[in-house]
């Protein structure tokens, strides 16, 4: 079961239902959590997994021989980002623009052309003193494009510790997504079972709600939503859920213990120990909503 967090905007506490969702779904089933958010990670400060495992990913990129190359243009011209220009007898290749698509490997007639690893960032994987296996992907500064680091964060999660007490009933998979509604966000949501999204009761946050519904509706992802700082604005949020069949699971309050929870680095059931049963009906309320 793969369950996505996401929200069409930052600020939301996408990051703080998806931890207290891992934390508690942690006593009793194997949990695989993802930090999907390459640009800026940040549920490690909140779980505190040792990672102990550090990959440096990227994408494959060109490398032309000029002894080879007859600069005939071919791979100029089958590259759909620009990333290749032929200037006189030379061939340029411009790393930050390409894709890694290997068209231009492919198409080369003078077989001139190579790929090499261009490293655009990392992925670190640990455990988290709850036993969850942690992973996260983060991007190198000055990198524009995330996806590579997150298809590859998607594809090798760390194995949960081992429980004591036997094997775990069910094994779940958390992704943390990005905020707003990008491609990195729709590459978190793809292969998912159902999308949980957390917004707020403000225009703000129902614009961008509307917008990353509509990404899982043209997956086919079954969603529902929590309602963080539920009471500071009006119920438009809740009208909408209401006309488009999404579920309310759970209304988190504004709350001064959570706010000051947050700031130090806890997360939300281990600040308000009186959340975890709401957060244990939220988790088996998402498994009933993606098996219908």
């Amino acid at each position: 079961m793969r369950i996505v967090v996401a929200s069409g905007k930052g600020g939301t506490g996408k990051t703080t239902v998806a931890t207290s969702l891992a934390q508690v779904a942690a006593e009793r089933d194997a949990v695989h959590f993802l930090d999907c958010d390459v640009e800026t990670p940040d549920a490690a400060l909140f779980l505190h997994p040792s990672l102990d495992v550090h990959r440096e990913v990227g994408i494959r990129v060109p490398r032309v021989d000029p002894q080879a190359c007859n600069a005939c243009g071919t791979c100029a011209e089958i590259c759909r980002f620009n990333a290749i220009a032929v200037v006189g007898e030379t061939t340029l290749v411009f790393d930050d623009l390409c894709h890694g698509c290997g068209s231009c490997t492919w198409m080369c007639p003078e077989q001139a052309i190579t790929e090499h690893l261009f490293v655009t960032g990392t992925i670190d994987s640990g455990t988290t003193p709850d036993g969850i296996a942690f992973a996260r992907g983060l991007m190198n500064v000055g990198q524009a494009m995330g996806m590579p680091i997150l298809r590859e964060l998607k594809k090798r999660t760390p194995s949960p510790m081992p429980r004591s007490s036997g094997a775990p009933r069910r094994a779940l998979e958390i992704r943390d997504a990005p905020p707003g509604a990008s491609c990195p966000v729709v590459e978190t949501m793809r292969g998912a079972d159902f999308v949980l999204f957390v917004t707020e009761p403000t225009p703000f946050g129902l614009h961008d709600l509307k917008q990353v519904v509509a990404i899982a509706h043209d997956l086919g992802i079954p969603a529902g939503v929590v309602i963080n700082r539920d009471g500071i604005g009006d119920d438009a949020v809740g009208a909408y859920c209401a006309e488009h069949d999404l579920p309310i699971l759970l209304r988190i309050p504004m709350d001064r213990r959570i706010a000051e929870a947050i700031a130090g680095g806890r997360t939300l059931v281990e600040a308000a120990v009186d959340y975890r049963p709401k957060f244990r009906d939220l988790l088996e309320q998402i498994l009933a909503e993606a098996t219908v």
